[in-house]
């Protein structure tokens, strides 16, 4: 699929991606060597029998910006007992986090890693190279970000579905914000699978093989299967990448072959097989705005979406300062 006056096939323009909640593991850093090793090694707390100490405590402060004075002493100030709640926090979580490991595909840290490099406009090459220049290797990119799609399903399991907006109130909330639902140009967000063909120089044959390949991948599309995973395995986009994520366009953008065969699929759904110059495409539409006001129907993920952030920020504190610790053994001298 192409855009009129593009020399490639659809170039992407979207960005951005993440949730609205979220949080951080500190990374624990060095304290200074003339501390007495006896008072950084003592035992202050512990979460599931592993041990919090001195050294631990102080360094979380620092890396939070606070030097701690006398963190070793049970009556020291209520910033040290907040900064030890603190660190308690961040233990419970790591151990929670161990039961959402190896909830991310290959495919999916694939996705997110290029979602980064989209929003900061860098071509795969650049991005990686700043990646290097920061000091790890790719590998290890690429494991800390599994780590943070696992940090967002525990937070999505934990925080995000249990979290119940009544349908009266996104009702509410679309009846005092209709100003945001107000479209004032048609606009389509498309994903596609893209089957190659070289009209000129494929035989009959050829041509048959990739239009049933075209077919065969649309059934199992409307089937159910994961769209960006057919596209990541089966395109020959370069949008396959990106699980087929091809942006936002105007019709007018849009090859005459495409907007016809867009003109009956509805937002979320599927298109048949549309052959163009480039060969045979399977279209998704993901969004399709058009002028006027939106129905709520239409806009109802939406709102859930921002009002389950809002009130998620309740449920996470409920969250961590009674949910989490029922699961957990945690000791402490304070």
């Amino acid at each position: 699929m192409h855009m009129k006056g593009r020399c490639a096939p659809f170039v992407s323009s979207r960005s951005g991606y993440g949730l609205a909640i979220g949080f951080a593991i500190v990374a624990l850093v060095g304290v200074t060597a003339h501390a007495r090793a006896e008072d950084l090694d003592r035992v202050i707390a512990s979460v599931d029998g592993d041990p919090i100490t001195v050294h631990d405590l102080k360094a979380y402060g620092a890396a939070n910006g606070i030097q701690l004075s006398n963190p070793g002493d049970p009556n020291s100030d209520e910033t040290v007992r907040q900064m030890l709640k603190g660190l308690i926090t961040q233990k419970m979580m790591e151990q929670e986090l161990k039961n959402y490991a190896d909830r991310a595909t290959d495919e999916q840290v694939d996705r997110y890693i290029d979602k980064l490099r989209e929003k900061s406009n860098l071509s795969e090459a650049e991005f990686k190279s700043q990646v290097m220049r920061e000091g790890i290797t790719w590998d290890q990119f690429r494991k800390r970000a599994k780590t943070e799609l696992e940090k967002m399903s525990m937070l999505d399991a934990e925080v995000r579905q249990k979290v119940n907006i009544p349908p009266e109130q996104v009702q509410a909330y679309y009846d005092a914000h209709k100003d945001e639902f107000r479209v004032d140009k048609e606009r389509y967000k498309l994903a596609q699978i893209l089957i190659a063909v070289d009209f000129s120089k494929a035989s009959p044959d050829d041509v048959k093989a990739a239009k049933q390949k075209a077919k065969e991948l649309q059934k199992r599309a409307v089937a159910g299967e994961d769209f960006a995973a057919l596209a990541a395995q089966n395109s020959d986009d370069d949008s396959k990448t990106k699980g087929g994520e091809l942006g936002d366009f105007a019709p007018d953008d849009l090859l005459d072959e495409i907007r016809a065969g867009l003109a009956n699929v509805e937002p979320g759904h599927v298109s048949d097989v549309i052959q163009t110059k480039y060969g045979f495409h399977i279209i998704k539409v993901e969004e399709h705005d058009k002028p006027g006001l939106k129905p709520v129907g239409e806009v109802k993920e939406q709102i859930e979406d921002k009002l389950t952030d809002a009130a998620g920020q309740g449920r996470m504190k409920e969250w961590l300062d009674k949910d989490l610790i029922k699961n957990h053994h945690v000791e402490s001298a304070y």
